[in-house]
Order: structure tokens, then sequence, then C-alpha cells
């Protein structure tokens, strides 16, 4: 960027995270990018810059003159489909999401508006009711299933395909190129698969139709910009699966913070939206206990989106092993 400005890295716990910022040519590619883009807006940066360097992501906090920040970021190759997939939801849910300023989906690199407060920061600045994560959940809800009409516009974007039926070979395949799991940790898993295509058999013929999991939503991956609404972003780890799969990690949270006692209305805020005629809410329930075992095929997928060391995309690392491991967890209801 022509303007003078300091550059402030931070690498959380990753100090030998391989990413292109590390390449000259790149960042000066990446950062005039982002020049360009703000100058066709009639904008210009003006400030220091924030990096954050992660395995799956570079994140650049870019501020701009007269206005709030901008951010740049750039996926790689296994999540390419992030700023294509932003747009289009844009397009397609626009109260829900981020709009994005630019996208250039053949460099992965994607210009985004600030969204205001972080819900993380929220939570740790104020007293938040339980009555706001259900808002969270019920919100949420009603994005997927309204998504549903495009689960193959989301695929062609090259969001990855992990329907319902097809998660026992998603199983197999992240076995297969696992090297983590000890011998012991290996045979519990192969001992499941029976049981896991037994659960997506079941979970497939109760009647909810796959769409799309963001497969993250934690309260780091969503704005609050108003009471009891939200905007879900970070789409970097999304697949189009069953979308009850997406339940496990908020209510995770939540439950953390208001004990087990919170999960009947957690549980029904999510499920209300997917109510129909001969739909029962025992239905709903037993698929939401499927849906909570079979989230942990997603997380474990979604661990290998990082950008390729020297020899390539790792296989299966030790989180995505423990990820996995997670289908042997009984769900708490």
């Amino acid at each position: 960027m022509r303007h003078q400005c300091s550059i402030t890295v931070d690498r959380g716990a990753y100090a030998d995270a391989v990413t292109p910022w590390e390449q000259e040519s790149w960042r000066a590619s990446a950062l005039g990018w982002v020049e360009e883009q703000l100058a066709l807006r009639g904008l210009r940066a003006s400030g220091d810059l924030g990096v954050r360097l992660r395995p799956w992501s570079v994140l650049v906090r870019v501020p701009v003159e007269g206005r709030g920040a901008v951010w740049f970021k750039a996926n790689p190759p296994a999540s390419a489909f992030e700023g294509p997939l932003t747009a289009a939801l844009a397009r397609w849910v626009p109260e829900h999401v981020l709009r994005p300023l630019a996208v250039d989906a053949g460099r992965a690199w994607v210009l985004l508006p600030d969204g205001g407060d972080l819900f993380r920061t929220v939570l740790a600045q104020e007293p938040v009711e339980l009555h706001t994560w259900e808002a969270l959940l019920g919100q949420y809800a009603r994005m997927q299933r309204a998504l549903v009409p495009h689960t193959h516009e989301i695929e062609r974007l090259g969001v990855p395909a992990a329907r319902t039926l097809d998660l026992p070979e998603v199983f197999d395949t992240l076995l297969d190129g696992s090297t983590a799991p000890p011998p012991e940790t290996r045979v519990r898993l192969e001992r499941l698969r029976p049981r896991l295509t037994d659960w997506c058999a079941e979970l497939a013929s109760l009647g909810v139709q796959d769409t799309l999991d963001h497969a993250d939503l934690h309260d780091g991956q969503l704005f609050r910009p108003a009471p009891d609404r939200f905007t879900f972003f970070d789409w970097g780890d999304a697949a189009v699966s069953h979308p009850f799969c997406s339940l496990r990690i908020p209510a995770d949270k939540a439950l953390a913070r208001y004990g087990p006692q919170a999960l009947p209305r957690l549980l029904d805020a999510y499920l209300e939206p997917w109510t129909e005629p001969g739909r029962t809410p025992a239905d709903l329930r037993r698929a939401a206990r499927l849906g909570w075992r079979l989230s942990a095929l997603s997380r474990a997928a979604s661990w290998g989106r990082t950008f390729p060391g020297p020899s390539g995309t790792p296989p299966l690392s030790t989180q995505g092993t423990e990820s996995l491991l997670g289908l042997l967890d009984e769900p708490p209801f």
C-alpha cells in the first residue's frame, strides 16, 4: 500500500504455520488488490494494518479513511469457495450475512466490511440472557431452511458435499487419509463404521433435507449488530450436509455458560423452524441426537483445509482425529 503504515502480525499458537504471507510478491499483490478495490469505491486505506495468520487463513484488518475498517481474507485451496459462497449468500439470505465488497475467486481472496461487535465481545462486556442464544439458534435454523433450494448451487461453488447418506464415505476418506490415530484408536473408529451407516440411514429417513452446515458456529463466528439479531460469517469450514450437524458447537458454548438446564430451551428454539405436518417433536429430537454425533465428521474434515506445506496438504491432523472421536460421544439429550 502506498501510505506509510506499520504492520502488526498475530500468529497465535501457530508460530510455524506456513502461509503465503511470507512471500513478498504475494503480500504486495494482495495489498495492492485491496487498495484497488477500495479506490473503485472512492475509499482509501489509512492507518496501521493488523495481520492474523493461521494455517487456514490470512486475515488483514485495513483501516479506511472516514469510515470503519475493512477486512481482507485469503483462503487455502481447499476452502477457496468461501468468497463466492459469501457473495451468493448475500444474494439469497441478505438479512443474515455480510455482503462482500469484492471477491477474487481465482485467488481465493475476499474483501469484507466490518460487521460490528462479535458476539464473543458482547458476551465479555455485558450480561446475556439465555433468550439471546435461543434467538441466535432460531435465526440460524431459518436461514438454513431458506437455503435448502440452493444446495446444488452451493455445491457448484466448490463447497464440499457431505450429504447425510454419503457420510460413511466421508468417514472412510478421513480415516484412510490419516496417519495420526494410534492403532487402538483406529480400531475403535473402524468398529464404529456399521453403526455410522445405520445412523445416517435413520437420519435421512426422518425427512429433514440437507442444506448448508457452517460446521464451526461458535461465538467468534457471528456478529451481533442489534439485540437478538445476528450476522453469520466465516464460511471456510462449511459443507452441504444435514442441517442439524450445526447444532453441537453453539449448544456446547451455551451449555458451558448456563448449564445443562438450558438445553431443552436451546433445542426447542433450533428445532421449531423445522416443524411441519407429519414431523413430530420426537422425530426432530431423534434427528438432533443423530446430527449431534455426526457433526464430528464436518469438524474432522475441516482440519485438512490448510495452506499446503512443502510436501502438499497434510493428512488428517491430531486435531482432526480428536474431532472424529466425537462420533463416540453420547449426546446430552
